[in-house]
């Protein structure tokens, strides 16, 4: 943005709301609003009010009629179906890198691929070795995610200093590496599948995607869908989250403007003439002007704001409530714990640079626009701050077995920061050394 640009943004801006402005547009902001999310789930749960923390989260809610009625904990209200919305969200994310960004061709997409595959692979090695023969086994894809919020915020603060292509390509990696985790939970954390309710969940799908190519483009009409399909998702057995990503995969990315439309609008630009302006053509031209637009391009960003500043602070405060007790010193030592701090810590930044490496070396790909090893060395690190998608799977792999899930959130958050902390400081110095 130009110095004139900034100049006109500020004067729109009331002078009092200048510095919040400020902090809702960085890409750091998500990551640190999750901070201090967590960090108050911390205090919350262990302070002389945790009682209370727990209760708020086992408040039952109810919503439905008769034999429509959905009754769960406030916990779960946040975990099926507040979550369904950031995994709609995710799922935009990924269709439209899919269709236009830096997942659209195998050459782009190799590079990023391979590594979040690497990424994967390896830390669900690792936690599968320390737990084998255990019924702990079924936590295998906890270290395996990544968490783009706050990987992208860490990134986001060190400034100047992170090229531009290390930044795509942690992007990339990370969205990659939630179109695995999609995969992960719809394959290996369904419960029991009712056919029936699976088979109205396709044909809510079938409906929605028809509905886009009739052209349906009112968000009242896709909010109606998505919630007849996340009833029809949740019933089936499959994690109602997944309901998100079905809908994303069916919503439009076609702009409804057509030929003609886009000609009015260049001749009225070209005739300059400002008598012309009157409110009826101002409407119609705002009217073609949102047109123009794609629901997926619309959805996904009237959807951002409100999953990085609402829904995953949300998430955290729920869910990042780890009681630190006289059973913690056993717990950090326990299988579990092990498991998931050797996976995001060392299985996450070794399996990336293998990926990496096995991308450059037999895909003809190349180190990210001016990237050296070492600063992906440090992006692989970023990558192995599970956080978000690691809490949310091992809610899913030890729904029935709270000591694990208390184990896995200890290890989560453990692994997170050391391996943020880790690519901090590799990347200083890497920094430096390539600077002097």
């Amino acid at each position: 943005m130009s110095s004139h640009d900034h100049g006109a943004e500020r004067e729109a801006v009331p002078p009092w709301f200048w510095p919040l402005h400020v902090f809702f547009r960085s890409q750091a902001s998500g990551g640190i609003l999750l901070l201090i999310a967590t960090v108050a789930a911390l205090i919350w749960a262990n302070s002389p009010w945790a009682g209370s923390y727990h209760h708020v989260l086992a408040t039952p809610i109810s919503f439905g009629w008769g034999e429509w009625l959905v009754a769960m904990a406030l916990e779960h209200w946040i975990n099926d179906v507040v979550m369904a919305v950031f995994f709609l969200a995710v799922g935009l994310e990924i269709k439209r890198e899919l269709l236009v960004g830096e997942l659209a061709s195998w050459r782009q997409a190799a590079l990023p691929v391979i590594a979040a595959l690497g990424g994967m692979v390896v830390p669900a090695l690792l936690f599968a070795v320390a737990n084998a023969g255990t019924p702990t086994l079924r936590g295998w894809a906890i270290p395996t995610a990544t968490d783009i919020a706050f990987a992208i915020g860490i990134l986001s603060l060190l400034g100047s200093r992170v090229p531009l292509g290390l930044k795509v390509f942690l992007t990339a990696l990370a969205i990659a590496d939630d179109l695995g985790a999609v995969v992960v939970i719809a394959v290996f954390y369904a419960g029991h599948i009712d056919a029936a309710w699976l088979a109205a969940a396709v044909a809510m799908t079938l409906v929605a995607w028809a509905a886009g190519r009739a052209g349906i483009r009112h968000p009242v009409a896709w909010a109606g869908m998505g919630i007849l399909l996340w009833v029809c998702v949740h019933a089936s057995g499959v994690h109602a989250t997944i309901a998100g990503v079905a809908l994303a995969a069916v919503i439009p990315a076609g702009s409804a403007a057509t030929r003609r439309q886009a000609e009015l609008l260049r001749d009225g630009l070209q005739q300059n003439r400002p008598d012309l302006l009157t409110v009826p053509v101002i409407r119609q031209l705002e009217h073609e002007c949102r047109s123009a637009l794609s629901p997926l391009d619309r959805f996904e960003h009237a959807l951002r704001p409100w999953v990085a500043f609402v829904i995953m602070p949300v998430f955290a405060l729920a869910n990042a409530g780890v009681t630190v007790d006289a059973t913690t010193g056993s717990a950090v030592l326990s299988t579990v714990t092990v498991g998931i701090v050797a996976g995001l810590v060392l299985g996450k930044p070794i399996g990336v640079c293998l990926g990496t490496y096995a991308a450059i070396r037999w895909c003809g790909s190349s180190l990210p626009s001016g990237a050296t090893w070492s600063s992906v060395a440090a992006v692989s690190l970023f990558a192995g701050i599970g956080f978000t998608m690691s809490l949310f799977v091992s809610g899913l792999a030890f729904a029935d077995q709270p000591e694990a899930i208390a184990q896995a959130k200890l290890g989560i958050l453990i692994g997170s920061a050391i391996a943020g902390t880790a690519g901090i400081l590799v990347f200083l110095l890497s920094n430096r050394g390539s600077s002097s």
